[in-house]
Parts: structure tokens; sequence; C-alpha cells
């Protein structure tokens, strides 16, 4: 099964590299408005079922991907 996690700042959440990001498209003259950097993990895992991997998945972000306190995470789930 396959997994990808997003990762980036929760709402609120200071993201100096968004605002570097975003300052730099404005000099290249795109008429930006906000940017948000975040990652991308894709996973791959053995897994019963999507609920048994949705678990895992949300381990390893509680207990390694994400800081749930200034992160927010999306997961999706490819059963292939």
């Amino acid at each position: 099964m396959k997994a990808t996690v997003v990762v980036r700042p929760k709402e609120g959440i200071l993201d100096p590299q968004g605002e570097a990001v975003e300052g730099s498209l404005r000099k290249l003259g795109f008429d930006v408005s906000r940017v948000r950097v975040g990652r991308v993990v894709d996973i791959e895992l053995s897994a019963e079922n999507n609920d048994e991997a949705r678990g895992q998945i949300e381990r390893m972000c509680t207990e390694l991907l994400a800081n749930p306190l200034i992160e927010s995470v999306e997961v999706s789930l490819d059963g292939s």
C-alpha cells in the first residue's frame, strides 16, 4: 500500500520559508498573495486494509513526521 503524507505549518503559525519564497516570487514579477511551504512524504507500507494503514501512518506522523503543535497533516492512501 502507498501513502502520501503532506505536512505543512498550521494556520496562524509563522512560515519563514513560505515568506521567503513569496518575496522571491514577487521580485520575479509573480502576483502572489500568500505562499506556505510544507513537505510531502511518500511511504510504501504493508497493511491488511486502509484502517490499519491509516493507523500506522497516524502513528508515524505523531512519533516522527510532524509536530502536531505547529503542523497539520493530510494523508491519502492508494491501496495498490
